[in-house]
């Protein structure tokens, strides 16, 4: 039998300690004071999800653009109900799914996702130590033991608050994939239409496309971490469940929450949308057709685009993994927490959750091992979004049953439009599973 569910509240010894100086200036400042939203938008955009854009942008030129202002609504709703449920109820997505399904359903989800979140951590911490070595000349494998160390001594070793602000300056680094376009000639006429009426085959090479951008964009691990941050928002506020507060009070959190999550989902998707188009005006154009990785996309860039553009894609690709990486092995960690009633929490002390945060350090460390495996990180990538792919479907069900349950939600369900949204989104990735299944 699971333990029952420990409430996850804010321990009295790790009281946030007054700011000061350099500290109050960057804590205060407006970046700082967005929410879970723009954390999981950029950490949609890790080194993989770089890779699988650039493949589409480098195949397929132009005529892979339409895929993101497809993607916007279905990913911004995707995450909304997550944030929704997760504020809401306080609970994560882990342990508002134990209240629907037996124990080994959920318990059967999470093992697929940290096998998964594993396996993207993987070729994530590849991408970046090659990504170093390209800057600095340093071999990669030492590269990727620098990145792994670095990330997992700001998970473990400092508290949410201060390391959650750190993570949104990093959302900077998605603006390197917009200077890229200043480097090279772009047909914006041609962009434009192509963005609308796209010109394509519609094949089994361009289908593994949609379904790689599909993938990589609408991913389990976000739904998990999105849920948690917002609970973990709600104990550094020390706020309190919406459910039971009744809808005038919770009303400017659910403005907050629906103006974070959409604008975290723009950005996000609008760099996923310049990659496409950066390499689409400088590899397709330049006959590289073929990307394997994201490095490998970086390099390319340098006899097409010139320096400025290789270290700007390059820099950016590093500060990509260096939050999608935290977020891969930390969604894994709530969600192993909540199906085992362990308490967790990154504002939390080690030493009082060695639980949570061996989960995250045992996900990040087989990643890294995998570097000095047999296994290839491409290989790696592929095994990790088909996993992807099967646990997303059921998944989303789950979601959209959840958020429309008043035995769950209360007063707070879901709107008709967001849950359409959301099983429209089911279908299409459901479609997108069974063509990634198929053979040839």
């Amino acid at each position: 039998m699971v333990a029952p569910m420990a409430q996850r509240d804010t321990p009295k010894d790790d009281a946030k300690p007054k700011p000061g100086g350099l500290w109050r200036t960057i804590a205060d400042h407006p970046l700082a004071r967005l929410g879970p939203g723009l954390i999981t938008g950029v950490a949609d955009d890790d080194p993989s999800g770089i890779a699988t854009y650039s493949q589409a942008g480098a195949q397929f030129g132009l005529n892979m653009l339409w895929t993101m202002p497809l993607c916007y609504p279905l990913m911004s709703a995707v995450q909304l109900m997550c944030a929704q449920i997760g504020r809401v109820t306080g609970k994560g997505l882990a342990a508002n799914i134990k209240t629907a399904f037996p124990p080994l359903v959920l318990r059967g989800v999470v093992v697929l996702l940290l096998i998964a979140n594993t396996l993207n951590i993987a070729a994530d911490v590849a991408a970046m130590g090659e990504a170093g070595e390209l800057v600095t000349g340093i071999g990669r494998h030492w590269m990727t033991l620098f990145f792994v160390a670095l990330t997992l001594a700001l998970q473990i070793g400092v508290p949410y608050h201060r390391y959650v602000v750190y993570l949104k300056w990093l959302t900077l680094s998605l603006l390197a994939y917009a200077l890229v376009l200043f480097t090279v000639h772009v047909p914006w006429g041609e962009v434009a239409l192509r963005t609308l009426w796209p010109r394509f085959t519609l094949n089994a090479t361009s289908a593994a496309v949609i379904v790689g951008v599909l993938g990589t964009t609408i991913s389990p691990y976000l739904f998990f971490w999105q849920a948690s941050e917002e609970v973990e928002d709600m104990h550094r506020r020390r706020g309190r469940p919406l459910i039971g507060r009744g809808a005038g009070a919770a009303q400017p959190e659910l403005r907050r929450m629906r103006w974070d999550t959409w604008s975290g989902m723009f950005y996000s998707d609008l760099a996923a949308y310049f990659v496409i188009l950066a390499t689409a005006v400088t590899l397709h154009v330049g006959g590289i057709t073929n990307i394997t990785t994201a490095a490998q996309a970086a390099s390319a860039l340098r006899p097409l685009a010139g320096n400025f553009a290789f270290v700007v894609f390059t820099v950016g690709l590093i500060g990509v993994g260096l939050i999608g990486v935290p977020v891969l092995a930390g969604s894994g960690a709530y969600a192993a927490a909540e199906v085992m009633g362990w308490r967790s929490g990154l504002e939390r002390k080690f030493s009082r959750e060695p639980g949570f945060y061996g989960v995250i350090a045992v996900s990040v460390l087989l990643g890294l091992g995998v570097q000095f495996s047999p296994i290839s990180p491409m290989k790696a990538l592929f095994w990790s979004a088909v996993i992807n792919g099967v646990v997303a479907v059921p998944l989303l069900a789950v979601i959209c049953l959840l958020i429309r349950k008043p035995a769950v939600m209360g007063e707070f369900v879901g709107n008709r439009w967001l849950v359409m949204t959301g099983w429209l989104t089911t279908a299409l990735m459901g479609a997108a599973s069974v063509a990634m299944l198929l053979p040839g």
